[in-house]
């Protein structure tokens, strides 16, 4: 009767004792789970990025410091240079940026601030159905519908007004004023639509739905309270957004920022279509170029010896070029949580 008793006194306790180490064991195994994963894609990207660094050393023996300095791209006598596609690839995502975020930034305050229940939705699902458009399919419109406006309206236009030379043959008063600034706005071939400026448009076509979606998802975790509290004390709408909603969500809007310009920086098919695919060093945002991404999709299948690994070596500095804009959003975000002292 005793033994029974205590039997039934202490067998609770090993249960309890058990579960605890089932469920420890348990934890530890989904760390180790988790940390896995984690490590998989470290791997991955490190795997990536040395092979790309190991395919192309050839490139880099054979032309040293000069490969990221030198504009020539001549396979028929074997001279390569990163040049042009680094400045085409830099450059289309910086037009692309600087068009898309002012736009996002408008769509994603309509959608929160502005636009009505029933409209909101809609307008929502078209922008993320934008989202999932093939790359090339923007790139066929943007070589057939897009580039041919560009050179009927839009570059006549900048030509005129921006460019040392204009087809009217009048130069403006800010040219003559700032003439350093006609470099960018020159061209040889003012009736030809595809170049460094459309192709940046096509792929601010391309970013907006992800930083539009990023800021409007971030945009809606805004308190109700704050916003009506701004609203009672008398705030106007752009005020309630310069000084709730901006500073309220600024670290996430500027990590979907960076997510659409890391989408723009590796942008192939709709690129390849309207760059141009010239290797002709130019300032000017008019004239055709070339990028990392169009460079190594249209000469790689035919591509054999050193212009194969002139080519792995542009992969290598996609890379790099990515990691550096990853890296400055990182920097930019972590200065900005030290100045909200978090």
């Amino acid at each position: 009767m005793h033994a029974t008793a205590s039997n039934a006194a202490t067998a609770p306790g090993h249960t309890g004792a058990r579960r605890t180490s089932t469920d420890s064991r348990n934890d530890l195994i989904f760390g180790w789970v988790l940390k896995a994963c984690a490590l998989l894609v470290l791997l991955s990207l490190i795997g990536a990025a040395g092979s790309t660094l190991w395919l192309g050393q050839d490139a880099f023996r054979t032309f040293g410091w000069g490969f990221l300095t030198s504009a020539a791209w001549d396979p028929s006598n074997d001279q390569y240079g990163a040049l042009v596609p680094i400045m085409g690839t830099v450059g289309t995502a910086m037009i692309a940026l600087v068009v898309a975020v002012p736009i996002s930034f408008g769509i994603a305050l309509f959608l929160t601030e502005i636009a009505p229940q029933w409209l909101r939705g809609p307008v929502a699902s078209a922008i993320e159905l934008l989202a999932g458009i093939p790359s090339i399919i923007y790139g066929m419109w943007g070589l057939f519908i897009f580039a041919p406006f560009v050179a009927e309206h839009i570059k006549p236009w900048l030509m005129n007004n921006f460019s040392s030379e204009p087809p009217d043959g009048q130069v403006s008063w800010l040219v003559q004023h700032v003439p350093w600034i006609a470099k960018f706005f020159s061209s040889e071939y003012p009736f030809f639509g595809a170049g460094v400026l459309t192709a940046g448009l096509v792929l601010a076509v391309m970013i907006i739905p992800f930083i539009s979606s990023v800021m409007r998802e971030v945009f809606q975790t805004v308190p109700t309270r704050l916003k009506e509290s701004a609203y009672a004390l008398g705030s106007s709408t752009w005020e309630v957004v310069w000084d709730i909603v901006v500073p309220y969500t600024r670290t996430a809007v500027i990590g979907g920022v960076f997510l659409g310009l890391g989408r723009a920086l590796g942008e192939t098919m709709a690129v390849a279509f309207v760059l141009g695919n010239t290797f002709k060093f130019s300032w000017s945002f008019l004239e055709t170029g070339s990028s990392i991404a169009s460079t190594i999709a249209n000469q790689f299948g035919e591509a054999q010896g050193l212009q194969r690994s002139a080519l792995m070596a542009l992969a290598f500095l996609l890379f790099v070029v990515t990691f550096i804009v990853l890296l400055i959003a990182r920097l930019m975000l972590r200065r900005l949580a030290t100045k909200e002292g978090n």
